[in-house]
């Protein structure tokens, strides 16, 4: 399956500089992102999901996915990364088929995670499974001639469990032996454990918009590869839409949007 975009987003993640990936929930600002010099982009799950109404954790079912991924296709030349969470399903092979649908429509990348959302509380899968997972879903891609980046997520540090580091860097030791395309790793901002990670594997490693994340300077000399912006755009410019509905109402008048 040829797709292009798929060769440049892959080459964004190995230069000097890392990506800076920003994080779209629908047409109109993934086309923003593109307009103002990025050069890929990537949707947000809790963005997408919450932007039509949703929660987080797979609750937005996948056609709709599948829809607001092909008007952003429709509006922009850039590649596209998808968010994918657990993959919207258990079963290896319906994530194989997911996948395909999203390569099929010219999706360069997906991100999958290694937790997922159980009645309301999100949990950590175990870290030999998820690998095997992801060893099915690059054969299958292989297999097939699908040509689309596997972005890893691991979550010991968005979910704070015990020895966070020394679980984190196990799984990122199996995945990179299952051969994901790169690793993720969001809520991790520390400079030296960040350096730990990416001397350890061989693969780009991710890391997410936080509040005391370093600056992309500092980042790029811990070997960082790709940062994120996650849902924080969509969640500020939410707080900038509340803030100018309390001028317009208190002030009876729409200057605030002129």
């Amino acid at each position: 399956m040829d797709n292009s975009n798929y060769q440049k987003f892959k080459r964004l993640h190995y230069n000097d500089k890392p990506l800076l990936l920003p994080n779209a929930w629908d047409a109109k600002s993934a086309r923003v992102f593109e307009q103002n010099g990025f050069e890929a982009v990537a949707t947000s799950s809790a963005a997408v999901a919450n932007g039509l109404g949703y929660e987080d954790g797979e609750t937005l079912p996948f056609d709709e996915l599948c829809f607001v991924v092909k008007r952003i296709l429709a509006s922009i030349d850039m590649p596209l990364s998808v968010d994918i969470e657990g993959g919207y399903s258990r079963d290896h092979a319906k994530v194989c088929e997911n996948i395909y649908k999203l390569a099929y429509m010219g999706v360069a990348g997906i991100n999958i995670e290694d937790s997922v959302v159980v009645d309301g509380k999100r949990l950590l899968l175990d870290a030999a499974e998820t690998a095997e997972k992801l060893g099915k879903i690059k054969a299958y891609c292989v297999g097939n001639k699908i040509d689309i980046f596997l972005n890893l997520r691991t979550d010991p540090y968005l979910l704070n469990v015990d020895d966070r580091f020394n679980e984190t860097l196990s799984r990122v030791e199996a995945y990179t032996k299952a051969e994901a395309d790169g690793i993720f790793i969001p809520c991790l901002t520390d400079l030296g454990e960040i350096k730990e990670f990416t001397s350890k594997t061989s693969l780009p490693v991710n890391v997410m918009c936080m509040p005391n994340l370093p600056d992309f300077g500092q980042l790029a000399d811990a070997g960082i590869k790709r940062i994120t912006m996650g849902p924080f755009m969509f969640e500020y410019l939410a707080k900038q839409q509340a803030a100018a509905c309390v001028k317009i109402r208190d002030e009876g008048s729409f200057k605030e949007l002129f």
